[in-house]
């Protein structure tokens, strides 16, 4: 039987681990801070019906999240448990995020509705046969608890690399400003090819993780023992398996982390463009910028979580990150920023989204990595390894945080009274407040929950290393059980 790498993964692993972020970076990027404005300010569909084909999709999720996972988790194959989905998932996914940006010119406004719900339910299944797989791998390719930091790290910084790079394309070079459109924003031209461009990025980067990680597939974990799987059974081991206290913990900080993200990646363009009255070329130079804080974000978070561990780490840094986000709106509420058009403004907004953005990012590294450790938790209380499920209930939760966080949002745009095609100097100040007040009151809350549930995480760093201890005992008894046979 396999047993997997125990060592500190090379830095090409690293890489080749960590590259496979960029996809999930560009639909994330794309679903999260795009996709309503696109389908509602720019093709007219009212940003109630985009909600809810969001909500659908995660009514298909629901289910195949779990399958999935618990699939991979399972599955034999000369390729290993994992490989297969991602290079199965590989040219439908791209195809699938293409066709999201590239709807039927015939259908405009309502019509577009079935293509919508169609396209979301594909992209996000198709995600799913690639994402669950591909994290589940960060569990197996070390059991390190510092080495699995830097590898969630690589990963979430090729990520938001990935998505900022694919952004800053989009507002920079294809949203360009016209007479008849200044900001750029209703360029239906720019945000086709954009999907083109997104799509061909996804590609890449499934193909690259996938072939880059193909030389480990013989040192992975294998499958557990074939046994007879009934419906009863398979969903019954699911449920044993999220029970982990640890894992509950997780789940939840990552609903409300994600839920509050979601919200504001929707509200972005509306805060940025509106609120703000920031042209592309200044939101494009706050993505550029954004470069910073990813990087700032891999050097910190290792450290962090080898000096304070990954759990102490989270709270701290998190709860810091969670209180400056929110403040230049909160400010501006109260009248103590500069008026838009202002150099002043965009210099106090840029510097602090680069120092709040990147512990963000950071408190992400590390309960990514905090998720890999629950694996050995888990497998000494069940004597099964599940990465797949416990990836796949972040998955699942991610969705669900993002398809809630639009609805959400929508929710504060409907307050405020921000309607489709409403453009920036047409927004009466008074639903601008609204707006404001709606977004900071929101993200804060609901960060400051995400923290709270972060504080029932039990696995420290001792803990780790004690599971570690007790498999390997348990492996030893029976390698000699065996023997004695």
């Amino acid at each position: 039987m396999a047993t997997g790498s125990q060592g500190k993964p090379s830095i090409l692993t690293r890489l080749a681990f960590g590259v496979g972020g960029i996809a999930d970076g560009v639909k994330n990027n794309g679903f999260d801070y795009f996709l309503l404005f696109f389908y509602s300010q720019v093709l007219g569909v009212p940003a109630a019906h985009v909600a809810t084909a969001l909500f659908i999709a995660l009514v298909v999720d629901a289910v195949s999240d779990p399958v999935v996972g618990y699939w991979s988790d399972n599955f034999r194959s000369r390729l290993g448990r994992r490989h297969p989905f991602m290079y199965a998932a590989m040219l439908p996914v791209a195809i699938a995020y293409y066709f999201a940006w590239n709807p039927p010119a015939g259908l405009t406004g309502s019509e577009l509705f079935p293509w919508l719900v169609a396209l979301t339910i594909s992209v996000r299944l198709l995600f799913t046969v690639y994402e669950v797989p591909q994290n589940a791998l960060a569990a197996e390719l070390t059991s390190d608890y510092d080495a699995r930091t830097s590898l969630m790290s690589y990963r979430y910084f090729f990520g938001w690399v990935g998505g900022l790079s694919i952004q800053i394309a989009l507002l920079a070079l294809l949203l360009r400003p016209t007479e008849a459109d200044p900001s750029g924003f209703f360029n239906s031209d720019g945000w086709h090819t954009y999907g083109l461009w997104a799509s061909v990025v996804i590609f890449l980067a499934v193909l690259a993780t996938t072939a880059g990680t193909h030389s480990h597939i013989p040192h992975l974990k294998s499958p557990p023992p074939q046994r007879k799987l009934t419906i009863r059974k398979i969903f019954g081991e699911i449920l044993e398996t999220v029970s982990n206290p640890s894992f509950r913990a997780l789940f939840l900080a990552t609903l409300f982390g994600l839920l509050a993200s979601g919200i504001s990646a929707s509200l972005n363009q509306y805060i940025n463009g509106l609120f703000w009255g920031f042209t592309t070329d200044q939101t494009a130079l706050l993505t550029v910028a954004v470069y910073f804080s990813a990087v700032i974000a891999l050097i910190v978070a290792p450290i962090i979580g080898k000096t304070l561990g990954k759990k102490r780490g989270a709270i701290i840094i998190g709860v810091l990150a969670f209180t400056i986000a929110p403040a230049p709106v909160l400010a501006r509420v109260l009248g103590l920023m500069p008026p838009n058009g202002t150099d002043l403004l965009f210099n106090i907004v840029i510097s602090i989204t680069i120092f709040d953005l990147a512990l963000i990012i950071a408190t992400q590294m590390l309960m990514g990595s905090m998720i890999a450790d629950i694996v050995e938790d888990s497998e000494l209380a069940t004597g099964r390894r599940s990465e797949g499920i416990f990836f796949a209930g972040i998955s699942f939760i991610r969705k669900l945080a993002q398809g809630s966080g639009v609805m959400l949002a929508a929710v504060v745009l409907s307050v405020a009274s921000i309607t489709p095609g409403m453009r920036p100097g047409m927004v009466p100040d008074s639903q601008l407040q609204l707006l404001g007040i709606g977004y900071a009151a929101s993200v804060l809350t609901i960060w400051m929950l995400m923290i709270l549930c972060v504080s029932f995480y039990k696995i420290s760093r001792e803990g780790h290393e004690a599971n570690l201890r007790a498999l390997a005992e348990r492996a030893g008894q029976n390698a000699a059980g065996a023997d004695s046979d």
